[in-house]
Order: C-alpha cells, then structure tokens, then sequence
C-alpha cells in the first residue's frame, strides 16, 4: 500500500520528547508518498483524510521505523571457530597464532568479490529488516586496501538497492592496521587510508567517515589526520573511542563536531560535557560489552546529567558483536546498561537517527518520512521487555506498507 492512506486504531509513540514515549492513544497516522501527512488522535482526524483508504490496526502499536546506527554488516568469512577455540581454553595469543582474530576477517573479505559480499550480508541485513529496521548504517574497515574498502562500500550501496531499507556508509579505513604495515600505522594512513577515503569520496560511496582511537588501533593525532581530510571533503566524522581503554579519542570527536562517539565505556564526565557542548550521540554498543565480558560500564548517569542523547546498535560484526537484532539490543541496554525502556527506544529512533545525522526520521511527525514499524503489542516497554521473541506485525519504508503477518 502506498500513495495516501490512513493507519488507524493505533498506540502511537511518536518520540515527542514532551510525554513518555510520546504516546497518542487511539491514535491515526496519515500517509502521502513517502511522508507522514498527519498524525495525532484520530479522533481529531481532518475532514481532508477521511475518505483516504483506511487500515484499523486494533489498538496495535506503531513507532517510528527503527534504525541500526552502527553496523560492520559486510564481511567475508566468519570466527566461530576461534569462539569455540576460546572457550575451549585457547588464550588471544593462541588465537592470533592460529590465524584468527581481525586478521582472519581481512583475508577472507580481500578474498570475496562484491557479489559475494553483498549475499554474504543480505541474510543479517534480512534478519535487521524482520524486526522493523528501516535505516541501517554499514562501515567498511575490513578490507584495509583500496580495492577491499571500495568494494565493501559498493557492496553496502547494493544493498540499499536490493532492499527497501535505507542504508548509509561509513568509511573505516582506520579501523586497523593490516598485516603488511605491523608496526608502521602512520605509513599505512599516508598510502592506503587517507588515499583510499578520496577515491571512495570521488566514487560517491562515503556518506560518513570513522574511525578506532585505541590503543591497539590508531592515537587520537592520527585519528585527526583522518578527520582533516573528511573535513576538507565536507564528510562528517564519527568515532569509535574509549572502549577499552581512555585514549582521548571522545575529546578529539567532540572537538571536531563528530555526529557521534561509540563505545565510551572509559568515557569521563569531562568527555560527557564535552559531547554536550558539541551535540554529539553517545551510542552504546551491548552486544560487545557482552560478547567481550567487558565489566566497564558506560557513564550513562553522566551523559543523563549533561544531557548527552544515548543511541543503542547491534555493531554487528563477526568478532566482537556476531548480532543481527536490534530488539535483543533494546533489552540489553537496558538489562546491562541500565537504561529505560524509554531511553532504549529512543536509542534505536530519534538518537540513531541524529548519530547519523538523519533529520527526516527517527519521530513520527508531519512532514518527516514514513518510515514506521506496527508491532503485535500495546505498551512500548514491550519491545525491550522480551527476550528472543519478535512481535513485528508490518514495517512502513518510505511509505510503502509491507504486512509481515
């Protein structure tokens, strides 16, 4: 269904911040094209929509289609073998030795051409898709040369292309240093990063540039590097920092205005006010923290008192966070991270939209796109409340209806 109609009988949680969850009881959304033409009571429904085709949807909730901020969705191989090996007793030295870790992932990602990468991912894109994801962002950083990350970054836009979903890039070429520049990291940034983030700009492929400030990655001087010529191409920046470790990469990020900063378990108060002043998101990323049985929380009572918005992701990927769903998502963060339920789904609406520097969804309001997702329950706590259990009963992309059950 598209064009114009009219979704009513529903709950709606527009994420206006001015009520919890933004809730419209007995609610009506109004859809023209890809836009929300209207929505509020439907009682207060105008004379203009009313003879629009209708779908009653039985007191069913609705909120905006959700959006997975950060994502290493394409890749080639995968690490369950050094997961069990791990288990199993091995030590990360072992491990590496053995062949695995990021390196194992760069071998078999070079070794894929781009159809094998986008069918690689279009099963984890999918299972995004089932549980009303509308918006997802895809970095690359696993290839570490210039063919590799331009091909994953093909490989991302096919898939906004093959799908109806909204998929945004992000340029990771400091993601790591590859096997051949061990021990030369600023050699590797002057010939392969910073070159190869130009040729992917001029092809048209990066919407957003990131990087990994971390003491086995890159410091936050040569992080800025990066960020100097993202700046000069008039990309935004955005940073993966303070996960491990206290680097000084969330200062760095605020400093330049970056959309966001994630991770940031070892962030401190003075970065929360730093983000603050800035506008950055906080995005908080559970499914490592819990892959890696990490015990540093993230400063979420610091970034509430500063008022610091806080997104939530899968950042699936195949080492650190193998996860494919962002409702598992929302019950980790608060589960592990303490968040509300509201805050959780704020995370994966209106703060992931603003991570991504995506103005035009993330509420359900006027004017904004009809990107929603209409779920098999009444009370939002719902969503984040259940484990394993995905009650998603129709998604809405840009105005087209697609039912599910």
């Amino acid at each position: 269904m598209r064009d114009r109609y009219v979704l009513g009988g529903a709950q709606l949680a527009t994420m206006d911040p001015r009520t919890p969850y933004g809730l419209i009881e007995d609610g009506a959304v109004a859809v023209e094209g890809a836009r929300i033409a209207w929505c509020g009571p439907e009682a207060a429904l105008p004379q203009a929509y009313a003879d629009w085709p209708r779908q009653d949807l039985g007191g069913r909730l609705v909120t905006p289609g959700l959006i997975d901020c950060h994502t290493h969705l394409i890749f080639g191989g995968d690490r369950a073998g050094e997961f069990e090996m791990r288990l199993n007793g091995a030590s990360y030295e072992e491990v590496a030795r053995a062949g695995g870790g990021i390196v194992s992932t760069v071998t078999a990602t070079r070794a894929a051409d781009l159809e094998a990468l986008v069918a690689g991912a279009l099963p984890r894109l999918d299972a995004l898709i089932a549980e009303g994801v509308t918006t997802v962002e895809i970095k690359s950083g696993y290839g570490l040369d210039r063919d590799t990350e331009c091909t994953m970054l093909r490989a991302a836009r096919r898939l906004g292309a093959v799908r109806d979903v909204t998929v945004t890039t992000t340029f990771l070429g400091a993601h790591a240093v590859p096997a051949e520049y061990a021990g030369r990291s600023d050699a590797y940034l002057e010939e392969v990063c910073l070159p190869t983030l130009r040729a992917a700009h001029g092809e048209g492929l990066v919407d957003a540039v990131d990087g990994f400030c971390e003491g086995i990655a890159f410091s936050a001087a040569q992080i800025g590097r990066v960020f100097d010529l993202a700046a000069a191409l008039g990309l935004p920046v955005k940073l993966h920092a303070e996960q491990l470790s206290h680097q000084g990469g969330t200062r760095l990020a605020a400093a330049r205005g970056a959309l966001s900063v994630d991770h940031v378990e070892y962030a401190t108060e003075e970065d929360a006010r730093a983000m603050a002043a800035a506008g950055s998101v906080a995005v908080l990323l559970p499914g490592a923290f819990y892959t890696l049985r990490e015990s540093q929380l993230p400063p979420t009572e610091h970034f509430r008192t500063h008022g610091v918005p806080m997104a939530l992701a899968t950042d699936c990927n195949p080492g650190s966070s193998p996860l494919t769903s962002l409702l598992l998502t929302l019950n980790m963060g608060c589960t592990l991270f303490r968040l509300t339920p509201q805050e959780a789904l704020a995370g994966v609406t209106v703060h992931a939209a603003r991570a991504l520097g995506l103005a035009d969804r993330g509420c359900i309001a006027p004017t904004l796109r009809a990107d929603l997702a209409i779920w098999d329950v009444t009370r939002p706590a719902e969503l984040a409340y259940r484990i394993g259990f995905n009650p998603l009963y129709a998604r809405v992309h840009g105005g087209k209806l697609e039912t599910r059950r």
